[in-house]
């Protein structure tokens, strides 16, 4: 069929050199728009998931954390109050300190006239409740201390759920059998 006369001449061939820059572009506008729209669905993501993640933290305290002095190479303890403020139950799964090659999880109890400890992997932290770390209860074992725990010094250690969530806590070393009398013993 043949094209009218106008057209005959507008028409290049698809192999000329400004076909293939307009080619170019095209496909460079494209690369560059796709490349907004990832890093814009990234950003969003990233917004999205921040408000999750902290209002997990958040429904985890920590007060009246507290330890008792120790000579560097034995072992300290740590004792607290672990609340969770949130509508889900959460667990405590792990501890680490910079001050102890390892921190273990133990509960203490007595039976027939007998204490005894067992080691704990996890401790179950009901939602809109509490778990005590005290003496004659659970407690934290930090093992290989690294240096000396004296009164007034605070021993750092981060404690991690089974939600994802990451405390940091300070124990007060107090001075005798509790926790040391006057000080702020909430950790935020």
């Amino acid at each position: 069929m043949a094209q009218p006369a106008g057209l005959r001449n507008r028409r290049k061939p698809i192999n000329s050199p400004a076909m293939k820059t307009a080619a170019h572009r095209h496909t460079d506008r494209t690369a560059i728009a796709a490349f907004f729209v990832m890093f814009a669905l990234l950003a969003l993501a990233a917004v999205l998931a921040a408000p999750a993640a902290q209002a997990a933290r958040s429904t985890l305290t920590v007060t009246g954390a507290w330890s008792r002095p120790a000579v560097a190479g034995t072992t300290g303890v740590g004792y607290m109050t672990l609340a969770n403020h949130g509508r889900a139950a959460d667990a405590l799964v792990s501890i680490a300190s910079p001050l102890a090659s390892r921190v273990e999880i133990h509960l203490s109890s007595m039976a027939g006239g007998v204490m005894s400890m067992e080691r704990q992997d996890k401790v179950a932290v009901p939602a809109g409740g509490h778990v005590v770390f005290g003496p004659g209860a659970y407690h934290l074992m930090l093992i290989g201390l690294t240096s000396t725990l004296k009164p007034g010094d605070r021993a750092p250690a981060t404690l991690t759920f089974a939600s994802g969530a990451h405390l940091k806590v300070g124990f007060i070393v107090s001075s005798g059998v509790g926790p040391p009398a006057g000080m702020d013993m909430t950790n935020r």
